[in-house]
């Protein structure tokens, strides 16, 4: 739930003056599916060592509630369907990143847990790529409703504005909104488990996980990394008050834990990490930038884009029309001057050449 919220915010963030809410439901059911599959995959691979946890032990596999072949089956095609519904519904980039981010957090985050400590930070870069998702998705959505209408109106010429829309979509459609959170989430996992690891560090020795507690037996790393990371969060809250309360709460608590790295300090800093992120998805939201410049850079692009040719189509039938009422006398067909084909806003077209019927 915790990534459907945070592709959902993704999308809404990524939005210019209005949402899709079509688009945004699609985005959230398809990145619903493709999470459980990435979880129950995790689970699938994690059984023995879940089966040695106290917090994990009560897991279905572990437990015996279900089969590791009833799992593998669920998870096969809940994410083939999730992927699927994606590139149907939003685009084919958000369900290639849903794709990407199913094989790196199962295939790639999972073994790595039994490795080396590293994969605490591949899996941050996993929690911060469901909003990019969906940011991505709501961007080329709006894109390809503009595309859609231009080439409604004005058919085949507009082929080259059609790619270029889709090569901003693909260099430079996301807006400032939709890349706060997911810097934001990278950043914010580290504290929080940060802290999950202090407090668990016994149980994942137990599973044989190569976490930093392992190596870290004073805590004093995990403290300065989960301090460290809660600092990085302070420019990313643009929202003033609230946000630096926030980061100021988060902070302290980081910053009381690493003076002092008790069990209770590291439970302080892993409930606060609990409330930041729902309070600040919230604030973006509320606080969401409209993109004005954004948008209206798109409104006025097509806006332009479609006086020029409605200007251009009237001016063809005004000789279109000049042609019918003018009767030649020497029996040959008048044609429109081939200025009008080959001027702006059209000058890749190239010079027709007429030819009697």
């Amino acid at each position: 739930m915790l990534v459907v919220a945070t592709s959902g915010t993704g999308y809404v963030l990524g939005s210019s003056q209005v949402i899709d809410l079509a688009g945004l439901s699609w985005t959230c059911i398809g990145t619903m599916m493709v999470a459980a599959s990435a979880n129950s995959l995790n689970q699938v691979f994690e059984v023995k060592n879940d089966a040695k946890m106290k917090r994990t032990m009560r897991r279905p596999l572990p437990s015996g509630r279900l089969t590791v072949s009833h799992a593998v089956a669920w998870a096969s095609s809940v994410g083939v369907a999730g992927t699927g519904l994606l590139a149907w519904q939003a685009n084919a980039l958000a369900a290639g990143l849903a794709a990407s981010n199913l094989i790196l957090y199962a295939f790639i985050y999972t073994p790595l847990k039994q490795i080396h400590p590293v994969n605490t930070w591949v899996g941050a870069v996993v929690g911060a790529i469901p909003p990019l998702l969906g940011a991505f998705s709501s961007k080329l959505a709006e894109l390809e409703n503009i595309r859609l209408g231009l080439e409604f109106e004005f058919g085949c010429m507009f082929i080259n504005l059609r790619l270029g829309l889709v090569w901003a979509a693909a260099s430079g459609g996301i807006s400032l909104n939709g890349m706060i959170l997911p810097a934001a989430l990278y950043f914010w996992q580290l504290p929080h488990f940060m802290a999950l690891a202090y407090l668990c560090r016994d149980d994942y020795v137990a599973g044989g996980y190569k976490m930093l507690s392992l190596y870290d037996t004073s805590g004093q790393r995990i403290a300065l990394v989960a301090l460290r990371n809660c600092l990085y969060l302070v420019p990313l809250g643009w929202f003033c008050l609230e946000s630096s309360l926030l980061t100021m709460g988060i902070g302290a608590t980081a910053a009381s834990f690493y003076f002092n790295r008790t069990a209770n300090n590291a439970k302080r800093m892993f409930l606060a990490s609990l409330l930041y992120l729902p309070v600040f998805m919230s604030g973006l939201v509320f606080h969401r930038l409209s993109d004005n410049w954004q948008s209206n850079l798109e409104i006025d692009f097509a806006k332009v884009i479609g006086d020029d040719c409605s200007m251009f189509m009237q001016e063809i039938r005004d000789v279109e029309i000049q042609n019918r009422e003018k009767k030649p006398t020497n029996g040959t067909r008048v044609w429109p001057p081939v200025a009008y084909a080959s001027v702006a806003p059209f000058p890749f077209l190239p010079v027709p050449s007429y030819t009697e019927s």
